[in-house]
């Protein structure tokens, strides 16, 4: 199990144990022992977005009837499909989401909540159900558990100054004081590690340009992956935290896909790995996996019908055109940033670089196979993140249903950039996103 020591989750700190551990009497005892004085419940919506209900703590006797019995909600506000007249839904906390609101004036600790019916049921309309269901499914039929992770792209806009600009549409990894908000992007990341987010590694991104007296620079924040229900997770309080985090710098930012043309669009690509007992199966003997390809071959099957979860904006369509490292075919390649599906560089050579950078270092070599994932790269800001998710993870089943999947992801494959001119043929030969 991972360490724990260096988590910066205060909640995990505090009570030695994973969020997955967690009970209510754990989270009764933190919130008495920090003098917490609310308690928000948290839950998705239909338009995909955290919404609050707030509590006032009485006394550890309501806390704990609260932790317990969750409360009701009016559905028929929070889905269109519910009728007004049976509407009613209860709300019931996950201990192992909590976290401490990081921008409340009053103590107070949030908790995600899934959806119950009167019956006792899980809402089958609730997002994190829906995900719930697909990946038990994929477990089932699979044997293997399902990961993700993603890419979460925004643009921060701002007055301009004048000084320091970055080169148009050269902005990827640019430092300060050319990249005007550095430190926006590190307090983000903080307060999003703090809540439970499993971050990987932030930086600005490629697009930075002006227009209109204003600077818009896009940043990037990415996770490492992870259950892909927790993944879902993260990612939501993520949006949360940087849009509010924006607001209190009395500043904008958007996740909008596309802002204007012939400018880098913002994406959300969701990077998957599918696990059995630990053990990431995406490589065997320094290749490619059958499993991993058995699963592009899924996503080269459904690769139009998940537009319908992660592009939802009439822009996104403007960001899936050539030349703008966004996909609009379906195909899949190595290292190719003009494909649907694209294999990252997976240290799977049989090389220790570490040792070669520092030789004072061990020559063993190491054991990275873990690192390698397959990324899809269609999905935008726009995503229903949770719709999205368990739209992937049904695509990577279908994968295995599949008759012939090898030959699927064998007719699919690219090893060219596919908008090159001189490439026009094979273009024409693949199908449309």
């Amino acid at each position: 199990m991972m360490d724990i020591s260096m988590n910066p989750n205060p909640i995990v700190q505090y009570l030695n144990k994973h969020p997955k551990e967690f009970t209510k009497d754990d989270l009764i005892r933190y919130i008495e022992d920090h003098d917490i004085e609310m308690v928000n419940f948290r839950y998705v919506g239909w338009d995909g977005r955290l919404k609050t209900l707030n509590f006032i703590i009485r006394s550890k006797e309501h806390l704990d009837h609260l932790l317990t019995a969750g409360e009701r909600v009016d559905g028929s506000s929070l889905f269109p499909f519910i009728e007004a007249g049976s509407s009613d839904l209860y709300v019931i906390p996950r201990y192992k989401t909590a976290y401490v609101n990081p921008f409340s004036e009053i103590p107070t600790l949030d908790i995600l909540c899934a959806y119950y019916d009167r019956y006792g049921n899980p809402f089958e309309g609730a997002p994190e159900h829906i995900l719930k269901k697909a990946h038990d499914v994929f477990k089932s039929v699979t044997g293997y558990e399902f990961e993700t992770m993603g890419e979460l792209e925004y643009y921060i806009i701002s007055e301009d100054d004048g000084l320091f600009k970055a080169d148009d549409q050269r902005g990827y990894h640019e430092s300060t004081p050319f990249s005007k908000w550095n430190n926006f992007r590190t307090h983000a990341m903080k307060l999003i590690a703090e809540s439970g987010g499993m971050i990987k590694y932030g930086h600005s991104e490629v697009g930075n340009f002006t227009k209109g007296g204003f600077v818009y620079e896009q940043n990037e924040i990415e996770f490492f992956p992870t259950n892909v229900e927790d993944s879902a997770d993260q990612l939501i309080k993520a949006k949360w935290i940087i849009r509010t985090l924006a607001a209190h710098y009395g500043m904008e930012i958007t996740f909008a896909p596309k802002i204007t043309i012939g400018k880098a669009g913002s994406g959300l690509h969701i990077h998957t790995r599918v696990m059995k007992d630990g053990k990431n199966l995406m490589t065997k003997n320094g290749d490619l996996s059958d499993i991993a390809k058995t699963v592009i071959a899924g996503y080269m099957d459904l690769a139009p019908s998940l537009t319908a979860f992660g592009n939802l904006n009439p822009t996104s369509y403007f960001r899936l055109v050539p030349h703008q490292e966004a996909p609009t075919n379906v195909c899949w390649g190595d290292r190719n940033r003009s494909v649907l599906v694209r294999i990252p560089l997976g240290w799977r050579a049989p090389v220790n670089m570490i040792h070669k950078v520092n030789p004072q270092e061990s020559g063993d070599l190491l054991d990275l196979s873990d690192m390698q994932t397959v990324e899809f790269r269609s999905p935008d800001g726009s995503a229903d993140i949770y719709l999205l998710l368990a739209g992937l993870t049904v695509a990577a089943r279908r994968g295995f249903e599949m008759k012939y999947p090898l030959k699927t992801t064998e007719q699919t494959y690219v090893y060219i950039n596919i908008f090159d001119k001189d490439h026009k043929d094979k273009l024409a030969r693949l199908k449309k996103l």
